[in-house]
């Protein structure tokens, strides 16, 4: 793959149009403000990230979390931009240097294809394809659309989110740039290829659309004529993965510390093994300056965000010919260096025993599921039987946008797929107590 054609700033849905805008923003930056603006991104503030929402106690969600991968994902890109032009001089003065304003849209929009109740949302809608009164329509549909069904994925949702035609819309979804897209699509194969992990990059209905992205960048196809879609990762995408894995690791186990799931010597030991003595020492003069221990743990937590945003960068350009052969196996994360990697991989054991399968995440994730399986059932009944009066009603629920009135069957489910995943956890959990005849709305 060649970094000059691989970064482009040509929109999917504007290819032959170039706009002459007034202000200096560069296409990227306009990804970026497209984003934070949008109404999908702003329901992020109301989807959960691993703990219970709302709290006493503020920890992060989908919005937030975000926001900090977007600004992890700013450094390592600029990080990247810098050694390669230093590596490249010819790179100079091209797009290459925009690499920092592209991985930081792409961070900002890596979430935005997740429904309510985070993975226990995912899990919901695939299982009711694949175990529940879904399994019926197995037999309208194509292999390949019921992979997409039972596999359900938030990251190809995403993807569908952003390139998608809705209804009332002139051009696909927000028109982004084709570097930004390819740099949010962590797993570039069909859903047929998903596994048991259930990940994959795309959905039927916008296979094309890769398709032309991965041509148009010169994205490296790794599948045979007459085998299932696989690609390449874009290299961007792997610094958008390893932003995520690097917040996502810290803020849950600060959050953790915040609930007092974790003690503060615990957070701390945990905390210190990514340093060295030099840095361990001079963690112990700030936590003896300041006698806040959430701030104590804030500054730990900011020290270890910059040295491995320093690692990755490292390893990215270390294995930089790899991946741009698409031969590079695994994430930034696992090859890091001993000292780092050990410790990430120590506090990735202690999230999975004392976070993610503390009582109130389960509860969270057993009442999510729950109320996603619903939805999606009553809703999916409804479409398929639009005639029936309850059908009508649900259906009325659905906003304009929604195709629930496709010729296929792929179609109207993927319309409810559309519906439900959009929707916040606090709006979701009001639906489905509402159709339970849990409360009446106010006369």
């Amino acid at each position: 793959m060649d970094w000059l054609k691989l970064i482009s700033n040509k929109r999917l849905g504007l290819e032959e149009i170039h706009d002459v805008h007034k202000d200096d923003r560069t296409e990227f930056q306009r990804d970026y403000d497209r984003l934070i603006f949008s109404a999908p991104f702003r329901r992020l503030q109301n989807k959960t990230q691993v703990f219970p929402l709302p709290g006493s106690i503020f920890v992060h969600n989908r919005l937030t979390h975000s926001l900090e991968v977007s600004c992890v994902g700013r450094s390592l890109g600029n990080n990247i931009a810098k050694a390669l032009t230093e590596k490249y001089p010819e790179l100079r003065g091209t797009h290459i240097e925009e690499i920092g304003a592209i991985v930081s849209a792409a961070c900002l929009a890596h979430d935005l294809g997740n429904p309510p109740f985070g993975h226990s949302g995912e899990q919901a809608i695939g299982t009711y394809y694949s175990e529940g009164k879904g399994k019926e329509l197995k037999p309208l549909l194509t292999e390949s659309e019921w992979n997409d069904l039972t596999h359900f994925e938030g990251n190809a949702n995403a993807f569908r989110l952003l390139t998608h035609q809705f209804r009332g819309r002139r051009q696909g979804g927000f028109v982004m740039t084709y570097s930004t897209l390819a740099s949010i699509v962590k797993y570039p194969f069909e859903s047929s290829l998903a596994g048991e992990k259930a990940k994959f990059g795309f959905f039927q209905s916008e296979k094309d659309d890769y398709l032309r992205i991965a041509h148009e960048l010169g994205i490296r196809q790794l599948s045979k004529e007459g085998e299932p879609l696989r690609f390449a990762r874009h290299p961007l995408v792997y610094l958008v993965e390893a932003a995520d894995d690097i917040c996502y690791q810290l803020m849950d186990i600060e959050d953790a510390h915040k609930l007092k799931l974790l003690t503060t010597e615990e957070t701390k030991n945990l905390l210190m093994k990514f340093l060295n003595e030099r840095k361990r020492q001079r963690a112990i003069e700030v936590s003896q300056a300041v006698s806040d221990t959430n701030e104590q743990i804030a500054y730990l937590r900011s020290t270890i965000i910059g040295l491995l945003v320093e690692e990755c960068t490292r390893v990215f350009i270390e294995h930089e010919e790899e991946i741009l052969q698409g031969t590079f196996d695994g994430s930034l994360i696992k090859r890091m260096c001993s000292p780092l990697r050990e410790a990430y991989t120590h506090c990735s054991e202690v999230a999975i025993k004392r976070i993610y399968r503390a009582k109130d995440v389960l509860d969270v994730e057993l009442a999510g599921y729950r109320v996603i399986s619903t939805l999606i059932e009553l809703m999916t009944e409804a479409v398929m039987n639009p005639n029936r009066a309850y059908s009508r009603l649900l259906i009325n629920r659905m906003a304009s946008q929604y195709d629930i009135e496709a010729p296929t069957t792929y179609g109207k489910i993927q319309a409810v797929l559309d519906y439900i995943s959009g929707m916040t956890d606090v709006f979701a959990l009001d639906l489905y107590r509402k159709i339970n005849g849990g409360g009446l709305p106010e006369v």
